[in-house]
């Protein structure tokens, strides 16, 4: 899902004026590397230790949750790419899922039941 964002640039010479009277600003810093580097572990442990399947029904869950709906606008090959495994992957998983009350398939949506 892409949204619409507002980008701020802060030259260099001031981000350690930034630092030294707004010790906030340096907090805010090191709590969005902090977030961002758990997200990158939960990445690699997903792709080391989960197998595609989990990752997809995770990743569909988490998209139910963004969009508080479940109803999800979708191409099997977008969920491919977000999941980087091969689309007929994704399709054979969905129709599984499907085929388990999981889920139901649509025309560039998924209901999850």
């Amino acid at each position: 899902m892409e949204e619409d964002a507002e980008i701020l640039f802060l030259p260099i010479d001031k981000v350690m004026l930034f630092i030294r009277e707004y010790p906030e600003w340096l907090n805010y810093i090191f709590r969005l590397y902090h977030k961002r580097f758990e997200e990158l572990l939960d990445v690699v442990n997903a792709v080391a230790f989960k197998k595609v399947d989990e990752r997809l029904l995770d990743l569909l869950y988490k998209k139910k949750e963004l969009l508080n709906s479940k109803i999800i606008q979708i191409t099997h090959e977008q969920l491919a790419n977000e999941l980087g495994t091969a689309r007929v992957v994704v399709s054979r998983l969905l129709k599984q899922l499907e085929d388990e009350g999981i889920l139901q398939l649509g025309r560039n949506k998924i209901i999850l039941v």
